[in-house]
């Protein structure tokens, strides 16, 4: 290995750190409020349905914005203008809430707050992809989630101290101004010394025919049905509120708890990805489809273990979904998959969102059927996929 190949890697690796040291600072703001905001929509007047359409429908609004935020950044090139922007957007909009009377109000922040995370998330997972290809696709986006999920993990607990220390929502919506402020710094900064970060990859993946590969459409069939049956914490928050399973100011605690989870199960998948393939997500999901009965019919025992194996599908997830997608496609439309692949993921998330929030209304035994089957649904397509993919 020559110095210049040294020196490459090393670079690249730092690339990964300080930009997930970004997402550390964004994820500690909006998962901070994320942690709160169904419970906050629930103290504000808003119904289970209500809870479960909002959730879904600022996640079906930010993640189908995101195929056209992947095509302009491929089109312009513009990556870091655009992730910048979109990060401005997904963090500024959150101290907001504290100033929000009414559900609707609070809801339209929490639409504006995804639509900032969908512009920001497709160029950034292509500047990611760079410096992940250089280090290990597994590895380099698991660090990147690692990093993240610690933000994840750190938000809530803020929040919850503000809570406890009888600041109520609003104060802990606001505290989470810091974060957002510190993270965009760091962001000005990395883009100014990382003008360039297409240049840690020196091979080229190459792509035969017209479009995305056939194998890239199937494996985005396997990621909607994991996206339809995995449900958004605010929905679960509300549960929790609802049924009293534990106290109302220990609720953000849980989410800190999953987040942390996350964090780790994202570096140990990420890193089998690179050994193993995409087979490693199917067993996560195998493993994270018993959440939702323990989460939504158990004591409080029950309810932290399922919340532990939720937090092992989001972390299996946010790892290796990506850097799968990035040894899939060529680096000059990689801007464009991503984006199809989060607004795909996204309208599943919405449908399966949407649909398990009138069920809880009705029952609460058909969420639990529902977001066990889909999952479950999706084991045998990913074994399909890294059958006939190398990855």
């Amino acid at each position: 290995m020559t110095e210049t190949t040294t020196n490459s890697r090393s670079s690249a690796l730092k690339f990964v750190i300080f930009l997930g040291i970004v997402s550390l600072c964004a994820d500690m703001t909006y998962e901070g409020a994320r942690s709160i905001t169904g419970a906050y929509l629930g103290v504000l007047g808003a119904s289970g349905a209500v809870v479960g359409l909002v959730a879904g429908l600022g996640e079906l609004i930010g993640y189908g914005l995101r195929i056209a935020i992947g095509y302009l950044s491929d089109k312009t090139g513009r990556y870091w203008a655009i992730t910048t922007l979109g990060y401005f957007i997904n963090t500024a909009v959150v101290p907001l809430l504290a100033l929000a009377g009414r559900w609707e109000i609070a809801a339209g922040l929490m639409i504006a707050e995804r639509t900032g995370k969908a512009i920001r998330t497709p160029p950034r997972d292509v500047l990611l992809s760079h410096a992940a290809i250089r280090v290990g696709q597994g590895f380099g986006f698991g660090l990147h989630e690692a990093l993240d999920q610690i933000g994840a993990t750190m938000g809530p607990l803020a929040v919850a101290a503000m809570i406890f220390f009888q600041h109520g929502y609003r104060g802990g919506f606001a505290i989470l101004a810091i974060p957002a402020i510190v993270g965009l710094i760091v962001l000005v900064v990395l883009s100014r010394v990382y003008p360039n970060p297409h240049e840690f990859e020196t091979i080229k993946i190459e792509l035969k025919g017209e479009g995305l590969p056939a194998i890239y459409w199937i494996y985005l069939g396997a990621v909607a049905l994991i996206g339809a049956g995995y449900a958004d914490f605010p929905l679960i928050a509300f549960h929790l509120q609802k049924s009293a399973v534990i106290p109302e100011n220990q609720i953000p605690l849980l989410y800190a708890l999953a987040m942390g989870v996350d964090a780790i199960a994202a570096l140990i998948c990420g890193k089998l990805f690179d050994t193993k393939g995409i087979s490693v997500l199917a067993i996560a999901a195998l493993i994270s489809s018993l959440f939702a009965p323990l989460v939504f019919l158990g004591t409080f025992p029950m309810a932290f273990l399922g919340m532990t194996l939720w937090g092992i599908g989001m972390g299996a997830q946010e790892s290796i979904l990506k850097a799968a997608i990035a040894g899939m496609v060529p680096i000059d439309r990689r801007g464009s998959a991503f984006g199809i692949f989060h607004t795909g993921y996204g309208v599943a998330w919405f449908l399966g969102s949407a649909l398990m929030g009138v069920f809880y209304d009705f029952d609460i035994n058909f969420v639990i059927v529902f977001s066990i089957a889909m999952q479950l649904a999706a084991i045998p397509v990913l074994f399909l996929v890294s059958k006939r993919a190398d990855v």
